[in-house]
């Protein structure tokens, strides 16, 4: 069982590392804190029943502690209350899901007493990311990036040598305006600019995002968290938010990270990290992207017949196209002659179960004869 305390339990992160907790029956909620909304937290503690729950608001706590009498939580509130809920006793994760420079002091409080922290406010690292992870040093705490972004670059990183790293490539769907002059943002409403096209958000970062500076937070955050320098961040437009973010290596590999735009994939990885949990939800589909045609191009649809009876069908698969492209490429035959060819070998082929290496070659010259005899 893994105990966690939530900071921000009330918002998008916050909501949806519950729904996590709601499909895993070993995470425990300790601790939650929010700023105001006291009707949320009240059917929070009454689902996950916390020992301990932050409202900063104080007049907000006053009227929660009313609500939850028939309860045995505890309800602090202001800068000391959320101090005391990220440092639970019992938490060992705390997820860092408040907007803004409020997560700060209780982030640093929670690294001092040792506790893990799964970083999902930005502002933290860019306002304070020389302090907070030196303290993570200091305190052997690990820094488990919630951002998809830095979630994928983390991933991205796993096995290999950091000192090998060229370039970051940090993503960007390019948001609502993507692609729009100055002129024609200049009478954007607030209705229009909270219409992001991927992600589902909190107001104020569904705003940074359509100005883009939510990427400029990230590339100082992703700074702090991979330790390089600024200009070896590079934020690049990707606007169907399918790769999160890249690493480019100094030999040229690119390795990536790609999935559907759901916060709850970075979540849980950094929840359960190093271990990868089912999460229920939509795959990534790359055959919506653009699937091949199966069609026009049997070739690939008569690979996965033989792949699928297996035995010596494979082998007929590759001898036949071997010889046909050898005259296609000597014109003796059509370019749809290939295709043609390697499916009349196999419909003459009697499939054979577990060939051995002298059936195998045996087949080959097979197919080569049946060839040369037709075409």
């Amino acid at each position: 069982m893994k105990n966690i305390s939530i900071l921000g339990s009330t918002g998008s992160i916050g909501t949806q590392t519950l729904d996590i907790v709601r499909a895993n029956n070993d995470l425990n909620v300790v601790a939650i804190a929010a700023g105001s909304n006291v009707k949320m937290l009240e059917e929070q503690i009454r689902e996950f029943h916390p020992k301990l729950v932050c409202v900063y608001n104080e007049e907000a706590a006053g009227r929660l502690k009313t609500a939850v009498a028939d309860t045995d939580v505890k309800v602090v509130a202001g800068m000391d209350g959320l101090i005391e809920a990220a440092t639970y006793n019992s938490a060992q994760i705390v997820v860092t899901a408040f907007v803004g420079m409020i997560g700060i002091r209780p982030t640093l409080e929670a690294i001092k007493a040792k506790k893990d922290i799964a970083l999902a406010n930005k502002e933290t690292l860019v306002t304070a990311g020389h302090l907070v992870m030196e303290a993570a040093k200091e305190y052997g705490v690990k820094i488990l990036p919630v951002d998809s972004e830095h979630s994928a670059i983390f991933q991205s990183l796993n096995g290999e040598n950091k000192k090998e790293i060229d370039k970051i490539l940090l993503t960007a769907s390019g948001g609502p305006f993507r692609g729009w002059t100055k002129e024609q943002m200049r009478d954007v409403q607030v209705e229009d600019a909270l219409k992001h096209p991927n992600w589902a958000m909190g107001q104020k970062i569904t705003i940074d995002s359509a100005t883009m500076v939510n990427k400029g937070l990230e590339v100082i955050e992703a700074k702090w968290l991979f330790d390089v320098d600024i200009d070896h961040v590079q934020a690049v437009v990707q606007p169907q938010s399918i790769i999160h973010s890249m690493v480019q290596y100094k030999d040229g590999a690119v390795i990536a990270q790609l999935g559907t735009p759901d916060m709850k994939l970075p979540i849980q990885y950094a929840l359960y990290y190093p271990e990868r949990r089912y999460l229920a939800g939509e795959r990534l589909d790359f055959a919506k992207i653009e699937a091949p045609d199966l069609n026009n191009f049997v070739g690939l649809k008569m690979a996965y017949e033989a792949g699928r009876m297996g035995g010596s069908m494979p082998t007929v698969f590759n001898a036949a196209n071997e010889k046909a492209v050898a005259k296609f490429l000597n014109r003796k035959i059509g370019f749809l002659d290939i295709t043609d060819i390697i499916g009349y070998c196999m419909e003459q082929h009697e499939n054979i179960n577990h060939p051995t290496v002298e059936q195998i070659l045996e087949i080959e010259q097979w197919v080569y004869e049946l060839i040369e005899n037709r075409w």
